[in-house]
């Protein structure tokens, strides 16, 4: 499996720690572009996933249980040294699952999972995006492209929306009956102004190990500008 397509850059050999970073619902790694190469001495590795930017020609995954299977293979030579993963939304999903195949499969745990703005897997699926049809969809496309700093041009939102459209079903298929515990501390993190996930209903990431729940402040987007508390909470809780 050629490694290199699920990066954006080659993961540095300078980093002390890396932090893997899953793209949200609809976007490809370069979301990230706002956020620090660097957070203390902390690598950000954003993942690329197939169907999606520079990897639109592939199929996407159909299950998280598929892009788990392939992505701990991909992330293994890696994982010689600390390693956390983050997921927002839709993305924390595959996050989890990642880390419970790293558990299954006895390769290293992350040094932390961090989750924004999701139900505990057992509680879902969840979310307003999930009984959207195409055209409430295609809005939301427009919002997101212009929290990305673009312009939400009509080819450039038929294609993400196909692209969100595929993860949308994606995370209706998922809903493991009981959550694995992991052996890794995840870190829970909520949003005061989200009204896509009240952070209230977070809670029951607990059953999924050892929590550390986090509000921070702002609506569901605010993450993509990397804000400080963000980066502090990461800092903090990798070093935990």
């Amino acid at each position: 499996m050629n490694a290199s397509r699920w990066f954006l850059r080659e993961p540095s050999a300078e980093a002390a720690a890396r932090l893997f970073c899953l793209p949200y619902s609809g976007c490809g790694a370069s979301m990230y572009r706002k956020w620090p190469r660097f957070v203390g001495d902390t690598e950000i590795v954003p993942v690329q996933l197939p169907g999606r930017e520079n990897r639109f020609r592939e199929p996407s995954y159909t299950t998280y249980e598929e892009l788990a299977d392939d992505l701990v293979e991909v992330l293994r030579p890696y994982l010689d040294r600390p390693f956390g993963l983050f997921g927002h939304c839709g993305s924390a999903l595959p996050g989890y699952e990642t880390a419970v195949r790293l558990k299954e499969r006895g390769y290293p745990a992350p040094a932390r999972l961090f989750v924004s703005s999701q139900v505990a897997p057992h509680k879902g699926p969840h979310g307003r995006f999930l009984r959207m049809t195409d055209e409430e969809l295609a809005e939301e496309v427009r919002t997101l492209i212009v929290e990305l700093g673009g312009t939400p041009r009509p080819d450039l939102v038929e294609l993400s929306l196909e692209i969100l459209r595929a993860d949308v079903e994606t995370n209706k298929r998922y809903h493991p009956a009981e959550p694995v515990r992991l052996d890794c501390p995840v870190t829970a993190l909520g949003w005061d102004e989200d009204v896509e996930v009240d952070h209230r209903l977070m809670d029951t990431w607990a059953e999924c190990g050892d929590t550390t729940f986090r509000v921070l402040h702002g609506p569901h987007y605010r993450f993509m500008e990397a804000p400080d508390d963000l980066l502090d909470a990461f800092v903090a809780d990798m070093a935990g």
